[in-house]
């Protein structure tokens, strides 16, 4: 019998204990300052970024990995015998999945693409229910159906300090009819069901960006039962850590990150931005597809 492998790409924003506790592959996205190029998260760390980024005269741009890097990725792992899940940043934000479709194709192994319609660990938590999944011995079918259902109860919300950087890696989506707005109102964004980046609101000044956040969290996922949890950052752990607080204080948390995002998701968001990524614990969703 054959083994389930998990493969997801860096937009996934997965933290080294988060990949080696499941053994998860994670294909980088490349980053690029003018003529310098950086493989995601190896090349180049959160912390570098950043400083090159608020220091620098070059808006740094993103590409997603081809398909024969895919299929690379995937022969690495799996070969006939295994069933690779590969799951990734929005289809819509990236052509990252259409890259690992096209790849799917050509591996060794059975690979099955899954879109999660959203970005950063937003991602990342569809991918750590996969690979619980795959952990706890379930069948293709019912890892598929636990990650499906993770990917449609999984709520991303973040706040931007600026639009800008959104706005000149064309990612801004449906967020374009926040552009000119006044000074120190900032954009709350959200990935809508379609998995595009979606105004939620705007609030002015920073003070009311945590309490709108976690306002967005419990409309969305209510408190009735257990949830993961991930809080992330661009260079702004003090907000970060106090989004974490007010959320402890609603929500049962079974299973917690916070951290920086990485280079390839702080291209797009800039300096300052915060947000929670949001779902039901893992066993709610296993009763969500049992029941």
């Amino acid at each position: 019998m054959g083994q389930i492998k998990i493969v997801t790409d860096s937009t996934s924003d997965l933290s080294q204990e988060q990949t080696n506790k499941y053994g998860i592959k994670v294909v980088p996205i490349t980053v690029t300052f003018g003529s310098e190029s950086y493989a995601d998260g190896i090349d180049l760390s959160a912390e570098d970024f950043f400083k090159k980024l608020t220091t620098g005269n070059e808006l740094p741009k993103t590409s997603q990995p081809s398909p024969e890097i895919f299929r690379i990725a995937y022969d690495e792992i799996g070969d006939e015998d295994n069933t690779i899940f590969s799951v990734h940043v929005s289809g819509k934000l990236s052509g990252t999945l259409n890259s690992a479709e096209i790849a799917s194709k050509m591996a060794k192994s059975k690979v099955v693409p899954i879109d999660t319609k959203t970005a950063s660990q937003g991602i990342g938590l569809s991918v750590l229910v996969a690979a619980e999944a795959a952990g706890r011995g379930m069948k293709e079918e019912d890892i598929i159906a636990i990650t499906e259902k993770s990917v449609a109860k999984t709520f991303s919300v973040f706040a931007v300090d600026t639009l800008e950087y959104l706005q000149r890696n064309g990612r801004i989506g449906k967020a374009a009819s926040l552009l000119g707005s006044l000074l120190q109102i900032k954009p709350i964004l959200y990935a809508d069901s379609e998995g595009m980046v979606a105004p939620y609101d705007k609030v002015r000044g920073r003070s009311h960006i945590v309490p709108t956040l976690v306002g967005a969290a419990l409309k969305n996922v209510p408190p009735d039962n257990p949830v993961n949890v991930s809080v992330v950052h661009a260079m702004a752990e003090e907000s970060a850590q106090k989004l974490l607080e007010e959320l402890r204080k609603e929500y049962e948390i079974k299973d917690l990150h916070i951290g920086i995002v990485g280079p390839a998701i702080g291209a797009h968001i800039g300096p300052g931005a915060v947000g929670v990524m949001i779902q039901p614990a893992f066993d709610t969703l296993l009763e969500n597809i049992n029941g």
